[in-house]
């Protein structure tokens, strides 16, 4: 049983790689500036949650709002002001790429432009905020401590729980590629076939239009007595 325990933490570390979270820096610029976007894919029917936590306080001179939006126009949060943690979860029903959108808007600008210590990024001097980002999609967004209070789950069960959920989510992600390969697969086959069909009517053209000029020719020349 220890053993397969440590297996089992093993595969978890492996897994856990893919989860890291990300933090930067955002300048705060002008209003109507170019937000800074991360983007991710994720399958239909799949639970993501979006946790963004950023430093500063309110009344610094700051505004942080986030925008979170996919490919096909859907909104799915729109936090404004945000300081601290910040968490939204949506479960999206396409599969399709979205944005994590950030912009900090600089409110009082003579005041944050008199700063010694503001650093310089091009043509713009400001004030910044640290965001760290995390982005959790599947078996990762699940609230397992509560799975495993509803259900009275011993912690070796939750982890084979989560292992299994996570097993489920790379099956389904191969079954989409599967399919993937196999719709460009089809697509290349009929591209194919058309490309055939269009290069034999145009050889049929190019001999059809070739006789009908040497028929033309030879009745020119004859009737010009010429052979």
């Amino acid at each position: 049983m220890a053993q397969l325990y440590q297996h089992l933490l093993l595969l978890l570390s492996i897994f856990s790689v893919l989860c890291t979270a990300l933090k930067f820096d955002i300048q705060a610029q002008p209003s109507g500036a170019r937000p800074r976007c991360i983007r991710n894919f994720v399958a239909k029917d799949t639970l993501v949650v979006v946790t963004a936590t950023v430093s500063g306080t309110k009344g610094d001179g700051q505004r942080v709002n986030i925008h979170i939006r996919d490919g096909l126009g859907n909104d799915y949060g729109r936090p404004k002001n945000v300081v601290g943690e910040s968490r939204t979860a949506f479960t999206p029903h396409n599969d399709v790429a979205f944005d994590v959108c950030f912009e900090n808007i600089l409110e009082d600008e003579h005041a944050a432009f008199q700063e010694a210590d503001m650093p310089a990024i091009g043509q713009h001097y400001g004030p910044l905020r640290s965001i760290e980002l995390d982005v959790e999609i599947g078996a990762d967004a699940r609230d397992w401590n509560a799975i495993q209070a509803a259900e009275k789950l011993k912690p070796l069960e939750m982890e084979l729980r989560r292992v299994e959920a996570i097993v489920g989510e790379v099956v389904n992600e191969m079954e989409y590629l599967r399919r993937r390969e196999q719709k460009l697969r089809d697509t290349n086959e009929s591209t194919n076939e058309r490309v055939k069909w269009f290069a034999i009517a145009v050889m049929g053209t190019l001999v059809g239009v070739g006789s009908w000029q040497v028929m033309y020719l030879r009745s020119y020349f004859r009737s010009k007595h010429l052979i």
